[in-house]
């Protein structure tokens, strides 16, 4: 067992999301090093956002009880914890309490659209419609692609049958493929597939302007930018992380570039920070393209007519287009295509 091995459910209610659960307890397995807490919960939460598990920290949703030289571990009382970078020990436990307000709000209306690309015993792949957020976060919580996968699968999930689980994310903004477990041991198997850079992941962008050459590689490591006034915003940097993008020229018309990219790692931003850096952002990037302060009038709800103007879609033009995986059941390579959707495809018919 790795080192974010799940003890035991407060509940045994089966669910990826915890719309029912009231609390769910973690052990830690990490011997001979400390751990963040807030980095701890990610790996258990991935449906939660860096940020929403820091809030839940800090509004005393969490308790450790922290092993100790002097008493064995899991046996010290448990006390709320409200610093998320808190220090884990090995066999400290975690006990994580859902907020009633959240549960309830999580339970809101969910659409029934979910198309499957790909389907077998363990696992499933899906077509992430644009602007749909992956899971519950910030101002979407309802309505979220894993809301939809567990409205979809009620009937076994309920009947224990079932337990779905994203095992990759996509920005709200990009469509395409999105892989899901539908048991634990599928999702450990499909996430060290990706760990591992096993999984080859290959996107469809439209660009604004055209990339330097007709093929390519950038290997522009990438970092978050200590100059802008936006904290997400990220930039190539010779002392960021390791990050490599392949991109091929598929059609140009009318100053735009139809390019599909390969991704050899998965940094936050990758594609969007590589094809700026190439002098061709994306189409519609509110952060990289024209001007980022269009990022800060969209966040406000206060973008203007000149502004969509300038972006021409109302999301940044990118697709999750290909993914070829090992069923982890049969041990064979599975490859899911989804085509350009139709938002991208009516606005840019000359490229599609």
């Amino acid at each position: 067992m790795g080192i974010f091995e799940k003890d035991r459910d407060l509940t045994e209610a089966p669910t990826d999301a915890r719309f029912t659960v009231d609390a769910s307890t973690f052990r830690v397995k990490a011997k001979g090093f400390t751990m963040r807490l807030d980095h701890f919960l990610s790996h258990h939460l991935k449906w939660r956002s860096r940020s929403s598990i820091q809030t839940l920290v800090k509004d005393g949703y969490v308790s450790v009880d922290a092993a100790r030289p002097e008493a064995p571990a899991g046996t010290g009382a448990l006390r709320v914890e409200k610093r998320p970078g808190a220090k884990l020990l090995h066999g400290s436990q975690v006990v994580v309490r859902i907020p009633e307000e959240y549960r309830t709000l999580l339970l809101g209306e969910t659409t029934d659209e979910l198309d499957v690309l790909h389907e077998e015993v363990d696992c499933l792949a899906v077509d992430k419609p644009p602007l749909v957020a992956i899971h519950p976060s910030g101002r979407h919580m309802t309505d979220t692609l894993i809301q939809r996968v567990h409205k979809r699968f009620k009937a076994e999930i309920e009947a224990g049958e079932m337990l779905p689980r994203l095992c990759h994310r996509l920005d709200r903004e990009t469509s395409g493929v999105v892989l899901v477990s539908k048991r634990p041991e599928t999702h450990a198997a499909l996430s060290t597939q990706f760990e591992d850079r096993e999984v080859e992941k290959d996107y469809l962008a439209i660009l604004d302007g055209e990339p330097p050459e007709a093929e390519g590689s950038i290997d522009a490591p990438i970092r978050l930018s200590t100059t802008s006034p936006i904290e997400l915003e990220m930039t190539t940097a010779a002392d960021g992380l390791p990050c490599r993008t392949d991109w091929r020229v598929l059609e140009v018309a009318g100053g735009f570039t139809l390019v599909k990219l390969r991704l050899h790692t998965g940094r936050q931003h990758q594609i969007r920070v590589h094809m700026a850096a190439l002098g061709a952002p994306l189409v519609g990037d509110k952060l990289y393209g024209p001007d980022n302060t269009i990022f800060l009038r969209a966040a406000a709800g206060e973008l203007t007519d000149v502004d969509r103007e300038r972006l021409i879609v109302d999301r940044h033009a990118l697709h999750s287009h290909r993914l070829v995986f090992t069923s982890p059941r049969r041990g064979e390579a599975v490859e899911v295509v989804s085509d350009l959707p139709l938002d991208l495809r009516e606005a840019f018919p000359d490229l599609s």
